[in-house]
């Protein structure tokens, strides 16, 4: 990656952060621009001993960080939180250049990444505890809450800026210390997001983060009995085997795992305002998203208008090179992703769906570009409708009343995200609370803040991110059951 994209140059990392200190290895992997096929860096490849490094410095700051007040934990990520925002166009220029999302979606973000930082620093002073009422006469029990201990995050590549603080920023906030492993596709934006922590103070050994080979590293980060806390975010069979892993020493797991999510648009729906939910849920991140809309359950009073007008808007989506232009798309990861969009437009095909209307295509022929396309009168048995596509590809399958679509909505083992379009309040009530999902949009297509707990049920996973439950996963409860002595 040129130099000249940058304001600051070195900003573009390709060590891990070990102990406060930059190590390079013996061995290199590229990270390749997957809008171009162009190798950005030649990243240090790491494995089981740098990740047993990692951890001895999470293990040895942790008794200084923990015993900071919760102001000063909280100054020094305000201070982080500034300095992202500072850098914000280098950092969103990183991201796209390495994860392919347009470079409005990148800045978007990074905003977002931001956003935790400033809101766990001010959770930070709010982890109480209680006192309760003593069962006998001279008994004082007292709950506090301490920091967990070292914890290990491991984080995918579709949001490679905001996925990390989500899960630092709090683990931080409480007392923690971190070892991080970013995914091996889009490591730039971690190290960079590291780099500017410790401009902002964060004490060495810290925040520590480690990429390469992902089985080794992961072995370490699920079987050392240091590590107290292990969170996850990727694919549902990943994390299931990782979690199976973490019981032998029996840790603290969260998990945010796969999704499928339904989008459902009854009849007295507004329809510019679910086509409009549906784009922003569907197609950003050109599909890649664990909480996109990945089946379209339309009612069959505003099927046809529906779908004529979302077909509209899809005609117009054009994917292209993040950096180049003006692209309302991104390139998919890599060529597998492709090829996973293709065969489930293929299936639904197959079983009697039709395309209704497709996107353009004007990015570099060796990029990993899939057009948008919206299929209708698709089978909800199709491929489409029963794994999660994480493309830009979107089908419409058609329901007569209510029951029907919360039966369709909820035949699936995930439960991460779901959406509703309607007018009825009576029905908004009635189905969001029984869908079975962590989250519910609803007559919205975007769900995903900072204040809000993040989080899915089922295979999607357990444990919240984001808002005041997102501090829960990573400080332990301690009772202290006292006899008072009388006077």
């Amino acid at each position: 990656m040129s130099d000249a994209l940058l304001r600051r140059p070195e900003l573009l990392r390709s060590e891990a952060l070990i102990g406060g200190r930059w190590e390079d290895s013996g061995a290199r992997y590229d990270v390749l621009n997957p809008a171009t096929g162009a190798c950005l860096a030649e990243v240090a490849m790491h494995g089981a001993d740098a990740a047993t490094h990692a951890v001895d410095a999470a293990s040895a700051a942790l008794p200084s960080w923990s015993s900071l007040s919760a102001g000063e934990r909280a100054a020094i990520l305000r201070r982080w939180h500034d300095l992202i925002l500072d850098n914000a166009e280098d950092l969103a220029r990183l991201m796209t250049a390495e994860q392919g999302k347009p470079l409005a979606e990148a800045r978007g973000e990074v905003a977002y990444a931001a956003s935790f930082l400033a809101w766990f620093a001010e959770e930070a002073r709010r982890v109480y505890g209680t006192v309760i009422p003593g069962n006998a006469p001279g008994r004082r029990l007292t709950v506090i809450r301490q920091p967990v201990g070292v914890v290990a995050a491991i984080t995918p590549w579709n949001f490679p800026a905001a996925m990390i603080t989500r899960k630092v920023a709090p683990a931080l906030a409480v007392g923690c210390t971190v070892v991080l492993k970013p995914s091996e596709l889009t490591p730039l934006s971690a190290l960079a997001l590291a780099c500017l922590g410790a401009e902002a103070g964060v004490p060495a050994g810290v925040f520590n983060v480690v990429s390469g080979d992902a089985p080794a590293i992961g072995e370490v980060l699920t079987g050392d009995p240091r590590v107290r806390k292990f969170s996850f975010t990727g694919s549902t069979p990943v994390g299931k085997m990782l979690a199976a892993k973490c019981m032998a020493t029996v840790k603290r797991v969260s998990l945010e795992l796969g999704g499928n999510a339904p989008f459902i648009v009854f009849d007295d729906a507004d329809i510019d305002a679910a086509v409009a939910g549906a784009i922003a849920s569907k197609f950003r991140n050109s599909g890649q998203t664990c909480v996109c809309a990945n089946r379209f359950l339309v009612q069959d009073g505003i099927y046809d208008r529906f779908a004529a007008a979302l077909a509209r808007k899809v005609g117009l989506l054009n994917a292209g090179d993040g950096l180049a232009g003006s692209a309302d798309q991104g390139p998919l990861i890599n060529a597998e992703a492709v090829a996973k969009v293709e065969r489930h437009r293929v299936d639904a095909v197959e079983r009697g769906a039709r395309i209704l209307a497709q996107g353009q295509v004007s990015g570099p022929s060796q990029g990993h570009f899939a057009r948008a396309a919206l299929l209708v009168d698709v089978a909800p048995e199709s491929l489409l409708a029963r794994e999660e596509t994480f493309g830009p590809l979107a089908g419409l399958i058609r329901f007569d009343h209510e029951e029907e679509a919360i039966r369709l909505a909820n035949d699936t083992p995930a439960g991460l995200a779901a959406y509703i379009f309607t007018a009825d309040h009576g029905r908004a009530t009635r189905v969001s609370e029984a869908l079975e999902y962590g989250m519910v949009g609803l007559n919205t297509g975007l769900i995903s803040t900072e204040v809000a707990p993040f989080g899915g049920v089922k295979e999607s996973g357990f444990g919240r991110e984001g808002s005041r439950f997102g501090i829960d996963d990573y400080v332990s409860m301690k009772l202290i059951a006292a006899e008072i002595a009388p006077a």
